[in-house]
C-alpha cells in the first residue's frame, strides 16, 4: 500500500464542522421552469428571506452563469446538459461548505434534473417547479427573449423550438401565474422547513 501523500496528510475542515459553524445543514433548492416563469425573482427574494433567518446561502442563476462559467456553451441539447453538469458540481462544492444553494435555471430535461438529484443525499436536494404557461411567460418576457425567438434571432429557444420537459413529481410546484413572488417565497419557505432541508446542525457536531 502506498504511503499517504503530503496533501492527504494535511489537516482538513470537514463538512460537519462547517455546518456546525454555520448553525445549519447545507443543501440545494433546485428551481426549474420556463424563461419568464419567475425563477430568478423568487430565488433572489428567497435568499433574502433565508438570510434574515441567519441561513448562509448562495444563488446560482442560470443567466448569470451563462455570462461566466458557461459562456463557452451554446444552446444545443449537448451544451444544455453540460451547463447543468457544471452548475451541479459547483453546487456540490458549496453544499460541502455548508451553504444552502438556490439554483435557478431552466434545466429543460428530466434526465438532467434526475442526474442532479442523484449527486446529493435524499434530504439535501429539493426540486421546485416554477410553473407558468408559455403564454404567460411570453406576455411577461422581461428580457425580450421570446420576441427575439419568434423572429428567429435565438435558435433552440426553450418553449419555442426546443422542448421543455416539466417535472412529473417535483418536491414543490409553484404556480407563479396565480401567486405573487412573495406568496411563492412563503410557500417555498414552508416546504423547505417541513422537509428538513434547512435545519439546525446537531449540537454534537465537532468543529
Amino acid at each position: 500500500m502506498n504511503a499517504p501523500s503530503e496533501l492527504e496528510q494535511l489537516p482538513r475542515i470537514t463538512r460537519r464542522a462547517r455546518e456546525a459553524l454555520n448553525g445549519h445543514r447545507g443543501g440545494v433548492i433546485y428551481m426549474t421552469g420556463l424563461s419568464g416563469a419567475g425563477k430568478s425573482t423568487i430565488a433572489a427574494l428567497f435568499e433574502c428571506r433565508l438570510h434574515a433567518l441567519d441561513v448562509r446561502t448562495c444563488v446560482l442563476d442560470g443567466d448569470v452563469l451563462r455570462g461566466g462559467l458557461s459562456r463557452d456553451l451554446g444552446f444545443s441539447d449537448e451544451d444544455r446538459v453540460e451547463n447543468v453538469r457544471r452548475v451541479i458540481e459547483v453546487a456540490r462544492l458549496m453544499v460541502d461548505a455548508g451553504l444552502v444553494v438556490i439554483a435557478a435555471l431552466i434545466s429543460p430535461f428530466r434526465a438532467d434534473r434526475q442526474a442532479a438529484r442523484d449527486r446529493f443525499a435524499p434530504r439535501e436536494f429539493m426540486e421546485v417547479f416554477v410553473d407558468a404557461p408559455l403564454a404567460v411567460c411570453e406576455q411577461r418576457d422581461p428580457k425580450g427573449l421570446y420576441k427575439r425567438a419568434r423572429r428567429g434571432e435565438i435558435p433552440a429557444f426553450t418553449g419555442i423550438d426546443s422542448r421543455y420537459e416539466p417535472p412529473v413529481h417535483p418536491d414543490l410546484r409553484i404556480d407563479s401565474a396565480a401567486s405573487t413572488p412573495q406568496q411563492a417565497v412563503e410557500a417555498l419557505l414552508a416546504a423547505v422547513m417541513t422537509s428538513g432541508l434547512v435545519r439546525s446542525a446537531p449540537s454534537d457536531y465537532k468543529r
